[in-house]
């Protein structure tokens, strides 16, 4: 059951099910390599609300919690 980046935590891998926004959203995590089926990996997540890192294709990338709440991904067992 996909969930959203945000409530995964630290450490874990999981595969892109869901990108929830419009067009211009989509468009703009797709060129920073995140989209459907991909394996994202959860760097850390900074405390009080704060943004969330992500590794995608060996690059890290930084996700405001906003962001990181409308990318649905499922866990990796």
């Amino acid at each position: 059951m996909p969930i959203p980046l945000c409530d995964l935590q630290e450490g874990v891998t999981a595969t892109v099910r869901e990108l929830r926004g419009g067009l211009g959203f989509q468009r703009q995590l797709r060129t920073m390599g995140i989209r459907e089926g991909k394996t994202i990996h959860i760097v850390t997540r900074h405390p009080f609300g704060g943004p969330v890192v992500v590794e995608v294709n060996g690059k890290m990338t930084t996700l405001g919690r906003g962001i990181a709440g409308r990318i649905l991904a499922e866990p990796l067992q």
